[in-house]
């Protein structure tokens, strides 16, 4: 058995060292303390897989033109910018998601104008939904 003192975060703290039989290399005096990793939070738990949601409002038929916009993760609609009807370019901010706690701004992909808006504010969202249409 060897014992060692460690200190860790300026703790000292007494280690004992058992041998399993085989033969130990000396061990040399460190000059320096060697550096000591800041602790890792565990991860969080997983949330269990929800049951499939109950179907949302119907979102308005696809007309076969327009480029359609998916909310990309789950989250709430805290906040919509454009109306039906409205001219948008492309990059500006339709409508915020939050997730996370986080307000993700949801962008127009191309310049058009929204011809469809699948969401209402306070509505909650899955990854992949339809949010609106631009054409």
């Amino acid at each position: 058995m060897r014992k060692f003192t460690v200190t860790v975060n300026g703790q000292d703290y007494d280690v004992v060292v058992k041998d399993n039989g085989a033969a130990a290399a000396p061990v040399a005096a460190a000059a320096a303390p060697a550096p000591v990793a800041a602790p890792v939070a565990a991860p969080a738990p997983a949330a269990a897989p929800a049951a499939a949601p109950a179907p949302a409002a119907a979102p308005a038929p696809a007309t076969g033109a327009g480029e359609a916009v998916e909310a990309p993760m789950p989250g709430k609609v805290i906040k919509i910018n454009k109306n039906v009807g409205d001219a948008v370019a492309a990059g500006d901010e339709v409508l915020i998601l939050e997730a996370m706690k986080m307000g993700n701004p949801i962008m127009a992909p191309c310049d058009g104008k929204i011809t469809s808006l699948s969401v209402s504010e306070g509505q909650s969202v899955q990854g992949g939904d339809s949010l609106f249409t631009v054409g």
